[in-house]
């Protein structure tokens, strides 16, 4: 499993490149960083894990962020009710050379702003997203998947592939007015 120390921080060329296709089926490596990239999501957000390896919560993770540039991203959103032991995550996957097929006109952006474990300091600001997409992607096993995706989960998933292309998330923060968004963005909290 991955520790803090493992993430790759703002400031490393890595998070800057474009990565490189993923080939399949998938090597041994590759099949191990997916493993050690989901594990960190599902250890994180287990309050008492997280504070027993001193993790950051995540519900992103992209090889990038540990130093490995190819096109892959472990992603776990939780579900919303999580006092329902039987809720299943919103989104749950390790996504391999993904593309966004579609998006929506229409923005979302987080109330609160996005973090990332890759940099440590908080900045402020609204970061406008497509709400809806429609993501193609392959798993694992090199199975294809494509699923339409709104609101949170949109988001994190265009914030993992972000990783993939050499953007953070501040990159779309306006520089002017860090919390104006474009006309009609739907706000979620």
């Amino acid at each position: 499993m991955y520790l803090m120390k493992d993430i790759t921080r703002d400031g490393n060329p890595v998070l800057r490149k474009r990565a490189a296709k993923v080939e399949f089926p998938l090597s041994k490596e590759d099949q191990e960083l997916a493993k050690k990239m989901m594990e960190y999501l599902e250890v994180s957000q287990d309050p008492e894990l997280c504070e027993k390896y001193k993790l950051r919560a995540g519900v992103g993770l992209a090889a990038p962020q540990v130093g490995v540039s190819k096109q892959m991203a472990a992603v776990l959103v939780p579900p919303i009710d999580d006092d329902d032991e039987n809720a299943k995550p919103l989104f749950k996957d390790v996504i391999i050379n993904p593309v966004i097929v579609s998006e929506s006109v229409q923005y979302g952006a987080l109330t609160e702003g996005e973090g990332c474990l890759s940099v440590d300091k908080d900045v402020p600001g609204y970061v406008p997203r497509h709400d809806r997409i429609t993501l193609r992607y392959q798993d694992v096993n090199g199975e294809k998947h494509q699923v339409r995706l709104r609101n949170y989960p949109a988001i994190v998933c265009q914030h993992e592939i972000d990783h993939l292309h050499g953007v953070l998330f501040y990159d779309h923060i306006n520089k002017e007015h860090p919390f104006e968004a474009p006309e009609g963005t739907i706000m979620i909290s």
